[in-house]
């Protein structure tokens, strides 16, 4: 059975990797892309002008008998800072604002769930920032974003290092990080 997720971790580029590295798990595909504002067919650079109120997002396809929605939140969270809420490690700006977009009821419930049992850990000191919102339309981005790691990785690799991702992640979450 064919479902899907959709989350807002910053920028796109990082978060496909931690999805696609899912796939012998039940992810079956994943898409990275805008969602959340009001503009029909957004641009990038309208995105990044604050022009659209959109978020960079990722689409998950998953296999719900293989892995569970509740799965999918877990990575999600060990690969964000909740904590930040002006955007996400060296990208700050509303487009970068962590957010879980629910398809329905039962998502909701298991968002805010996930999102009260983490606030509940004491883990995250400063609060949590992640909005919890109803999907609206996905945009896909344009397409030399898509699985941008595997088509530009030494730029890849250069931004995220650049952008202190995997070192923060592991301050943040010590030993629940995975990545």
């Amino acid at each position: 059975m064919k479902l899907i997720a959709i989350f807002a971790g910053g920028c796109f580029w990082c978060m496909q990797p931690v999805f696609d590295a899912l796939v012998p798990q039940g992810v079956t595909a994943t898409t990275v892309g805008y969602t959340g504002g009001q503009e029909a067919n957004p641009t990038y650079e309208q995105v990044s002008e604050h022009r659209t109120g959109h978020r960079e997002a990722i689409r998950v396809e998953y296999d719900g008998s293989k892995i569970s929605y509740e799965k999918l939140l877990d990575v999600f969270w060990h690969n964000i800072d909740p904590t930040n809420p002006d955007g996400q490690f060296c990208d700050t700006g509303f487009q970068y604002r962590s957010a879980i977009f629910y398809l329905n009821d039962t998502q909701k419930k298991a968002a805010e769930e996930s999102k009260a049992k983490l606030a509940k850990s004491g883990k995250l000191k400063a609060g949590i920032f992640t909005d919890i919102l109803p999907a609206g339309k996905f945009w896909p981005a344009e397409e030399y974003h898509q699985k941008y790691y595997e088509k530009n990785p030494i730029r890849y690799l250069a931004y995220k290092t650049g952008c202190r991702r995997e070192k923060s992640l592991q301050e943040i979450w010590g030993a629940d990080y995975h990545h």
